[in-house]
């Protein structure tokens, strides 16, 4: 989805860590971006994906920054 792309993976995992995340992140000037293949696939019409698989994406340049709030906020 997001080849040669400015965003990178920093976590997956369930809808309400990654609503969780977005807002801490957001807290922190930093911006994100969620992709969910489940969600597409239906939406699409073909299914596909895994359930409460969600991918939480921060732009390159945030992710030092971004990497430690998330560790941080999920121990």
């Amino acid at each position: 989805m997001f080849f040669d792309s400015e965003y990178e993976r920093v976590y997956t995992g369930s809808f309400i860590n990654v609503q969780f995340l977005q807002n801490i992140l957001q807290e922190g000037g930093i911006n994100s971006i969620t992709r969910d293949d489940m969600k597409s696939g239906m939406a699409a019409g073909f299914g596909g994906g895994i359930p409460d698989h969600i991918q939480l994406f921060v732009k390159k340049s945030d992710v030092e920054e971004a990497v430690p709030i998330i560790e941080k906020s999920l121990s």
